[in-house]
């Protein structure tokens, strides 16, 4: 493709920050809009005091989430929560996942529910909405703990959402606990599911922690694959993932598939991930929508500026700075995190006069200037190997294109050794675990904490996995019917496999459009069979 009409086709790549595209513009669908509804009761119908055996806490993605006008879940004391059953919301992509374990209500009504949390879901800030996502997610668990304290969480996240998951999943696991827990007691959560982490780990395994980190979480006895396969590259947005989720080890399955650069960013792109950081700081949806203007470029501006002055304030608190092996580009990659915080020595650059002349001692490290470009060179070769490739492999069309984006695989990607989809096989793991809640089933009274396994590569692991793994992998799977997506219409393609006591859940791969459909009211299906509405 001739590169201008690249460009034109990505005016926010070429004019702003192009690799936004491996991972923070695809945080969510960039180019999903939903659509809210122009009349809904908006009087609360749902309290905490409701209690159920299990109740699944859903974030969806990038302008998925429950608007204002709504019903809203309620306390014990009737003030509004930032959550939304599913009766009164409904996720398009979510909801084959989520509301697949509604089933278990046909025996015993009530015994399940699914809510959606309701955050900001956009890109004017990807920090600001992941923060308060995580924050909406804990005090809703919170006062339904308060309430119903035999209750059992799962947690669901796709996209923008598996990073709120994530993080969520991560407090939850390592609380202490000495004086009780300020979220909900790690035992009670019995599963978490994400799609599409951007703080994936590097070559990180589907189910973290697990005993059979390829192959099920623990005390799912289908297995995911025939393989140990995972995919390559690590989540877009560094520095707040990790595969350590404490004592929820082995409850997690993180699903991420080769080519989505949300979760599976190759390594050695540091020039992208430069512009990473600095776009998950600037207003993403205005540069979307109205390209670079004078309103937003004053946003642009003082991030830039900022980090710039950030940089310059960390090399000049370092006297041997010009001797050390630290580049600028190291710098930039520092101080341009979200996260960064400058300390008091690196705080603010010094106030110094200007001189007329320069000191025999400060114009010795100017010497070093040969050997310091040097390595900047090196730095940025050795650290960039991958950057031309990505950028010219059309980043957004590979993750985001419709019809073939890698980012919505996981309704669809039954190849490989994979008898389900990964939407599948979640749908079957929650059904059973809301099975088990439904029938009192004790919860375990230990956690395997197993290290978490990597791979040197895709396919390949570099830890020995147990018996257990192999034994798995052979069991039989839940006959399902997964369609193939189209950008017009499905075509349905039937596997069928053995049935085995793990329940069957059919979850329809949503049709992947522009435009997804608006929430809906209606009551939580009663059936394991989940299909969203298809959009013209």
């Amino acid at each position: 493709m001739e590169l201008r009409g690249f460009f034109a086709r990505h005016r926010i790549v070429a004019a702003v920050a192009a690799p936004l595209a491996l991972g923070v513009a695809a945080a969510g669908t960039a180019w999903l809009a939903f659509e809210s509804p122009t009349s809904i009761e908006t009087e609360l119908t749902a309290s905490t005091t409701e209690c159920h055996d299990m109740v699944t806490v859903s974030i969806a993605g990038r302008n998925d989430t429950p608007p204002d006008t709504v019903p809203r879940l309620v306390d014990a004391n009737g003030n509004p929560l930032p959550a939304a059953l599913s009766d009164d919301y409904s996720s398009h992509w979510v909801d084959p996942v989520a509301n697949a374990p509604a089933s278990v209500n046909n025996l015993k009504p009530g015994s399940y529910a699914n809510l959606y949390i309701a955050y900001p879901a956009n890109m004017d800030s990807y920090e600001n909405a992941v923060s308060t996502g995580v924050e909406n997610t804990q005090q809703v668990m919170r006062e339904i703990r308060v309430s119903c304290p035999n209750t059992r969480f799962s947690v669901v996240g796709y996209s923008e959402g598996a990073d709120v998951a994530r993080r969520v999943a991560m407090n939850i696991g390592h609380q202490d606990g000495a004086d009780g827990y300020d979220i909900v007691d790690p035992a009670n959560v019995v599963g978490v599911v994400i799609f599409a982490d951007a703080g994936r780990s590097l070559e990180q395994g589907p189910f973290p922690g697990a005993q059979n980190p390829y192959t099920n979480p623990d005390g799912f006895g289908t297995a995911y694959q025939t393989g140990e396969n995972t995919a390559g590259g690590a989540g877009a947005v560094t520095g707040t993932g990790g595969s350590d989720f404490g004592a929820l080890a082995g409850k997690v399955a993180a699903f991420c598939s080769d080519g989505d650069l949300t979760c599976a960013a190759p390594e050695n792109i540091s020039l992208l991930q430069l512009a990473v950081n600095v776009g998950r700081q600037l207003n993403i949806d205005s540069l979307e929508k109205d390209g670079l203007t004078p309103e937003n470029g004053i946003g642009v501006a003082t991030v830039i500026g900022r980090v710039a002055y950030d940089a310059f304030a960390v090399i000049s608190s370092q006297p041997n700075w010009m001797q050390s092996d630290q580049t600028f580009l190291d710098v930039l990659l520092q101080v341009s995190d979200p996260a960064y915080k400058p300390s008091e020595s690196d705080g603010a650059l010094p106030a110094t006069p200007v001189a007329d002349t320069i000191e025999a001692e400060k114009l010795s490290p100017l010497a070093l200037l040969p050997e310091k470009l040097f390595k900047e060179v090196v730095n940025l070769i050795a650290t960039n190997q991958n950057t031309i490739p990505v950028v010219m492999s059309d980043p957004y069309q590979l993750t985001l294109g419709e019809g073939t984006g890698r980012h919505f695989d996981y309704w669809r990607d039954t190849a490989d050794g994979k008898p389900l989809s990964s939407a599948e096989y979640a749908a079957a793991w929650l059904t059973q675990l809301a099975e088990d809640a439904r029938n009192g089933k004790p919860l375990p009274t230990t956690t395997t904490t197993a290290s978490p396994t990597t791979t040197t590569k895709a396919g390949t692991t570099s830890a020995a996995t147990t018996g257990g793994a192999k034994a798995a992998a052979v069991s039989a799977v839940p006959s399902t019917t997964v369609p193939v997506p189209s950008s017009t219409a499905p075509l349905p393609s039937v596997v069928e496999t053995p049935a085995t006591s793990v329940p069957a859940a059919t979850v329809t791969e949503p049709v992947t459009t522009p435009e997804a459909p608006a929430p809906t009211s209606g009551a939580v299906p009663t059936s394991v069979s989940v299909t969203p509405t298809p959009v013209a």
